[in-house]
């Protein structure tokens, strides 16, 4: 008898007192940049942050993330699914490396030569990152779009 008051006593507020209040909270996306050019490829990289003000986590995974420079479409990727934390502010990298034949082509080549002059290119995020705990799914909407520096 002694043993099952104190199991109650232990399990009780273990098991009551894990809320899931409300989805993970989008912040936004932010640290735009390049992280390497060359002549073969460029790699993209940007965060998405979130801030969690639940006890228990979840996942998070991007599906058909579409990725734009200068207005043209230059990639579609999905991540792997990322661990979300209990009560804490965090970020997912999205990171992104094309060819950089995907990039140039004769309709696209005026806004090219623009941003080589300027040293910047517009990059757009756009698509869907999607949050699942405990058989609750639930999905953010992400566009953003930024001027980021290349590096020559």
């Amino acid at each position: 008898m002694k043993r099952s008051i104190v199991f109650i006593l232990v399990i009780y507020p273990l098991v009551f007192n894990c809320t899931v209040r409300e989805k993970p909270q989008f912040i936004g996306i932010d640290n735009f940049k390049v992280l390497d050019s060359d002549i073969e490829s460029i790699t993209i990289s940007a965060d998405a942050e979130f801030s969690n003000p639940n006890d228990l986590g979840g996942t998070l995974q991007t599906d058909a993330l579409k990725v734009f420079v200068n207005d043209k479409e230059i990639a579609t990727f999905s991540s792997k699914e990322f661990e979300v934390p209990s009560r804490d502010r965090f970020t997912i990298p999205l990171t992104v490396s094309v060819a950089t034949d995907s990039i140039i082509n004769q309709s696209n080549l005026s806004g090219l030569l623009g941003s080589l002059l300027s040293k910047k290119i517009k990059v757009q995020y756009k698509g869907d990152i999607k949050y699942k705990i405990l058989g609750y799914a639930s999905t953010y909407k992400v566009d953003k779009t930024e001027d980021v520096k290349i590096k020559l």
